[in-house]
């Protein structure tokens, strides 16, 4: 059995490399390759979608291969994919570098979500916690190494965007080390499956309903990284203020998930749920209301990319562990990571097609103005159909489970 203290340390070193350079992609591509808001929506979109997109293909080699090769493929694909980002001078080869860093999470994340709900559900059987809250655990140390990670990475941006990027390569290096001494190379959770086509995943209607309805969940999320460096210039803010927000956005879930998991943990699944995105929609709705409005001066200029944050955080605190606690639910007894696979895909196919949608409409809202708000209610429309949609899809699955 992999043991959880591995899982917990491998998410913060994940983290850590991760945040050293994805959150200051957008600004690279905008600053010093002078691409435009259509052109860097492609690049964030195509790099969510060759992850979360593909995350199917990760989880269905993950079951049939075993989680600890998927695992380290990933490492070195990521290792690849940052150092092109770290040479790169154009469009097609930041394309390339953010490619390559997406689909490594396509090879490792469904893995290691596999590996942690087998972990969470062997010490639930222990009384120790819930499946829920290892997940929860896990965000916990992912979000400690999210803070350090900006932390490095602003520490670099004097230097150029090149040496985040080459030190995020050197982060997953030392991972893949790590990974390779320590982690098992047989488990029964990696015991390859032959007798789980992963197309099975595509006959349960209810988990298809779940994962168009879960789809909104990320593309709200990841917002943080398109969204809101368009609103921080609105404010007439810098690039520099991105650092301390991500390290806000850190700060609470490494504070605040264990308790908010506790909370929802005494309530049904549909109103955690329902609420979880009803807090996203309302993150977009209060930059709508201030953004057709100058910022005023000093530092209350970021208090509408700050509520944008604060909102957004406490709806991904609800609704992460939660769904990622019914998908076991929903395989019933099959390997879990292709349907963790198929999860994600769906949502990265949702922020590439919003993100080149909404790409256009966005360049309204850098300067304040009537159509300012636009953006920012059509952002905030697609959680609150979600979060109406979830409802009757989770009574389904807790009367068809028994739960």
């Amino acid at each position: 059995m992999v043991k959880p203290l591995l899982l917990l340390s491998n998410q913060f070193i994940f983290m850590m490399g991760f945040y050293m350079v994805v959150p200051f992609l957008a600004a690279f591509m905008r600053d010093d390759l002078a691409l435009e808001s259509v052109a860097i929506g492609l690049v964030l979109g195509i790099r969510t979608f060759s992850q979360q997109g593909l995350f199917i293909v990760g989880g269905a080699f993950a079951d049939r291969l075993g989680p600890r090769r998927l695992i380290l493929l990933g490492c070195a694909v990521r290792v690849i994919g940052f150092v092109v980002l770290g040479v790169s001078r154009d469009f097609a080869t930041v394309l390339l570098g953010a490619c390559l860093t997406g689909f490594a999470g396509a090879l490792f994340s469904p893995a290691i979500s596999s590996l942690a709900a087998s972990v969470g559900e062997a010490r639930s059987r222990q009384g120790k916690e819930t499946r829920a809250h290892f997940f929860a655990r896990m965000a916990v140390w992912g979000e400690l190494g999210a803070i350090v990670g900006p932390l490095a990475g602003a520490l670099l941006l004097g230097i150029g965007f090149q040496a985040m990027a080459l030190g995020g390569a050197a982060v997953f290096a030392a991972a893949y080390v790590v990974l390779h001494t320590y982690l098992p190379r047989t488990s029964p959770s990696e015991a390859p499956s032959r007798d789980n086509q992963w197309w099975r995943v595509f006959s349960d209607r209810l988990f298809i309903a779940f994962t168009l309805a879960h789809s909104g969940f990320l593309f709200s999320y990841n917002q943080l990284y398109f969204a809101l460096p368009v609103e921080i210039r609105r404010a007439g803010g810098s690039d520099a203020d991105l650092a301390p927000l991500f390290m806000l956005a850190s700060l609470m879930v490494v504070t605040l998930q264990m308790p908010v998991t506790r909370r929802v943990s005494t309530i049904s699944w549909s109103r955690s749920l329902f609420f979880g995105f009803a807090l996203m929609a309302l993150a977009f709705l209060a930059v709508a209301a201030c953004a057709a409005f100058p910022a005023p001066a000093g530092p209350l200029r970021l208090v509408p990319a700050a509520m944008l944050v604060v909102l957004l955080i406490l709806g991904q605190m609800t609704v992460r562990p939660v769904a990622m606690d019914m998908v076991p639910r929903f395989a019933n007894g099959r390997s879990t990571a292709t349907y963790y696979g198929a999860l994600a895909s769906a949502g990265g196919l949702a922020v590439l097609v919003g993100n080149v949608l909404l790409g256009p409409s966005l360049e309204h809202a850098l300067a304040p103005g009537p159509g300012a708000a636009l953006p920012w209610i059509a952002l905030a429309s697609v959680p609150a159909v979600c979060s109406l949609a979830i409802i009757p899809i989770v009574r389904r699955l807790a009367l068809r489970s028994g739960a």
